[in-house]
């Protein structure tokens, strides 16, 4: 008799296998039924092919029945990925290059045989600084004669968010996070600008595409002959398509606070020079930089090798982030887009498929750098609500009070009335008492704003 393993919520639509954890591992189960495409995908060099260019996640075969599945064929132990994060939660930049890897793996694989059955963003994922496709059981033998199965599935989960944010200036996180399976063709022809039909390739891949996804079947049962030279050209045609997109200038108010900031040299440096000496004290190995912006406190912790997640609600601020990780090849930083006042939610089937940010999160320290009175103030969220919010999800927490006589609040609060009697300092360290221990204090020199070291009480 096996011990007990846990069938993971997300991995149920591939009848090819399932992932599961044991003993707090993780392992992917190969079925019988998917047992020829497997041992091909192994003996014609493609798994060693893509691994080898840094394209794969790799794993280990356990020749053992871990779950007792009469199903079973094989059981792969994949490197683990430290976070898992979702296409909703990517800058545009991240979604575009997922789609582009998923263009050369698919070329890769047809180059020795197999082809992609699938092609959705959440079988990539961010590891040690670049993306990675993660499902092994996504590959099998290629007839040449087939046209390519998952084409349709590309198009609506990569190519109708990055034009309709490309063209439409469509907020890309809220529209996947709309249509977490793909964007439907026709909803994605009805946004897009009238002007599209005259792009070729935004026609072939949507307008002409959309019109015949409502065409029935053949009543004949007549299949119309592919060609591998023919499937190549349409690639070519997406990634042409792909290449040009980008994300439409949009600089918010808070996206050039860093370069302001710099402008009072003393604060900037001070607050970099107690927030260093407080991650040297801490020593934490994983940390989650919330309202990073470009993530200049990000990279302070990444320098001291420290696994860090940078958020920001502003997603030109987190796609410009990707851009400098990317350029640079920094391996320590994963760049997502979050607004907290709603953070991704658990969604899918019985709500358990995809889990809440808030659920996959728990690191060593959270930074929280003039953040608290965008919620408090920006969002109309009471400082006990914010405290609760990082309970869960950190032992140490670095978090910036800025007084109502800050400059930003007082931009703030220019249009709208002053509601928030309960915004005080002495307010803010008695909701976050209820769940911190205060270990120091310090205010930045060239401000009113206040630092404060806090650890998560015990029990």
């Amino acid at each position: 008799m096996t011990d007990s393993f846990i069938h993971h919520p997300s991995s149920y639509r591939d009848p090819a296998g399932f992932i599961f954890s044991k003993n707090g591992v993780l392992y992917r189960q190969v079925n019988k039924v998917f047992s020829k495409d497997f041992d091909f995908f192994l003996t014609s060099g493609c798994y060693e092919k893509l691994v080898n260019k840094g394209m794969l996640i790799p794993h280990e075969v356990i020749n053992e029945n871990l779950t007792g599945d009469k199903e079973w064929y094989t059981t792969l132990q994949p490197a683990p990925i430290p976070f898992i994060s979702y296409p909703y939660e990517w800058s545009f930049d991240m979604l575009k290059d997922a789609a582009l890897l998923t263009l050369d793996l698919l070329k890769e694989a047809m180059d020795l045989g197999m082809i992609l059955k699938d092609a959705t963003p959440y079988n990539i994922q961010w590891h040690s600084g670049k993306l990675i496709f993660i499902d092994s059981l996504s590959f099998e033998q290629y007839d040449e004669t087939k046209p390519w199965i998952a084409y349709r599935q590309f198009c609506e989960c990569f190519l109708s968010p990055l034009l309709l944010s490309h063209h439409s200036k469509m907020p890309l996180q809220e529209l996947l996070l709309a249509y977490s399976d793909g964007i439907p063709l026709l909803v994605t022809q009805a946004l897009l600008p009238w002007k599209t039909k005259f792009s070729f390739h935004t026609y072939l891949h949507i307008h002409l595409h959309a019109k015949y996804s409502l065409k029935k079947p053949s009543a004949t049962g007549e299949k119309t002959i592919f060609s591998k030279r023919k499937l190549l050209n349409l690639i070519t045609s997406l990634e042409i398509l792909i290449k040009k997109l980008r994300l439409p200038e949009s600089k918010s108010t808070w996206s050039d606070y860093y370069d302001e900031a710099a402008q009072r040299k003393d604060y900037l440096e001070h607050k970099e020079k107690i927030i260093g000496k407080w991650l040297g004290k801490i020593k934490p190995e994983s940390v989650a930089d919330f309202g990073a912006n470009t993530g200049e406190f990000s990279k302070l912790a990444a320098t001291q090798n420290i696994k860090v997640i940078a958020t920001d609600f502003d997603a030109f601020c987190i796609n410009t982030l990707y851009k400098e990780i990317k350029k640079n090849s920094e391996k320590n930083i994963l760049p997502l887009v979050l607004d907290l006042s709603k953070p991704s939610p658990a969604i899918g089937v019985n709500n358990d498929e995809r889990d809440s940010f808030i659920h996959r999160t728990q690191v060593d320290l959270a930074l929280a750098l003039a953040l608290v009175h965008h919620l408090a103030i920006g969002k109309n969220i009471s400082l006990g609500k914010i405290a609760d919010f990082f309970k869960p999800v950190c032992n140490y927490l670095i978090i910036e009070f800025v007084p109502k006589t800050d400059e930003k609040i007082l931009l703030m609060l220019r249009n709208k009335e002053d509601i928030y009697s309960q915004y005080t300092e002495e307010n803010f360290r008695i909701q976050f008492q209820n769940h911190f221990n205060i270990q120091e204090k310090i205010m930045i020199a060239g401000s009113e704003r206040t630092l404060y070291l806090m650890k998560k009480n015990e029990g």
